[in-house]
């Protein structure tokens, strides 16, 4: 009855898809890291429908300003993105890890270009065609199952490239970076906003290894890297920096990029409160128990309430940033 609660998955394999998620962070070390793909295609799995009631169809942050609510930050982020890009109408342009493909959906309306979604969880496609297609925008915004270490594009057949706090989910950034400046077009820049530890992270703080691992487990991500990570991986690969830094830095010290995740007054801030976790985790069971959720979904809500903690220290500490930013470009 409540597949959709959960996601891409059959209500029968959630708890062992869980359970087998959460296994993979047990092991550790390079066996986890070899793993990322598929720890990654896991998670999205389980998650993508919790995040589309919970946040909408941008999977992603924003710095806000003043007086900003969530939604119109996350517009202007991805126009600033693609004015960083220098889109003009009719180019192609292409998305790594696109999710159900609401910044593609938004890029492809304010600048009048063609879009392409790439992401590794064919529901996600699934869930992008079918929210496309209602907007009215299928013309101009295509979606695709892939890899994005292992892009099926043609080479030099994009003029632009993107990518929206996805590569984390990558064994090695060089990989999608590498494919990446293989599809651009001389001249064509690739940017994109990225989750990053920042230099404030002391891999010797017993608090910080937690938090990160916290991060880890909670977002689907094998090993979260330094900033520094990505400043290499663009230089290895054959781009020209243009710009870097941490762009969530740029807010209002008042509106915090993880500000839509601490408890509060609100109704929203309520739902993030310990109370309101009980409650929801409460909840959860009951629906198990008379068999109107899947067995698993409460480990499915642990792991993002997890998320939703480690995120809000970590920011806190300002040790971990989900928007290091960069604009490159391939030499013409």
């Amino acid at each position: 009855m409540l597949q959709q609660f959960v996601g891409a998955l059959p209500e029968g394999e959630v708890q062992s898809a869980a359970l087998g998620y959460l296994d993979r962070f047990e092991r550790g070390g390079a066996s986890r890291e070899s793993a990322s793909a598929l720890i990654a295609r896991r998670y999205y799995e389980l998650v993508t429908q919790f995040y589309e009631r919970g946040w909408g169809d941008c999977f992603h942050f924003a710095p806000r300003r003043k007086g900003e609510v969530l939604a119109a930050a996350l517009r202007r982020y991805e126009r600033e993105l693609g004015d960083w890009l220098g889109l003009s109408p009719g180019q192609k342009v292409l998305e790594l890890g696109c999710g159900v493909g609401g910044p593609a959906r938004h890029v492809a309306w304010d600048f009048g270009v063609e879009v392409t979604g790439v992401t590794i969880v064919p529901y996600q496609v699934e869930r992008a065609r079918e929210l496309t297609a209602a907007a009215g925008l299928a013309d101009q915004c295509r979606f695709v199952v892939g890899d994005f270490n292992r892009l099926e594009h043609r080479s030099g057949s994009f003029d632009a490239v993107y990518t929206i706090e996805a590569c984390c989910h990558a064994e090695d950034r060089r990989r999608p970076f590498g494919e990446a400046f293989r599809v651009l077009r001389p001249g064509g820049r690739f940017a994109g906003y990225d989750w990053c530890l920042l230099p404030g992270f002391d891999g010797e703080n017993p608090e910080h290894l937690r938090l990160k691992e916290g991060i880890e487990i909670g977002n689907g991500i094998a090993a979260l890297r330094p900033s520094s990570d990505i400043v290499h991986a663009l230089a290895d690969v054959g781009f020209e920096l243009e710009r870097v830094g941490d762009w969530a830095a740029s807010g209002d010290p008042g509106c915090p990029w993880y500000g839509p995740l601490e408890p509060g007054f609100s109704l929203t801030g309520l739902r993030n409160s310990y109370a309101g976790e009980a409650f929801s985790r409460l909840l959860i069971r009951v629906l198990q128990a008379l068999r109107l959720a899947p067995p698993g979904t409460d480990r499915v809500h642990d792991v993002l309430r997890l998320a939703q903690r480690s995120l809000v220290e970590a920011g806190r500490r300002r040790i971990f940033t989900p928007s290091f930013s960069w604009v490159a470009r391939k030499p013409s």
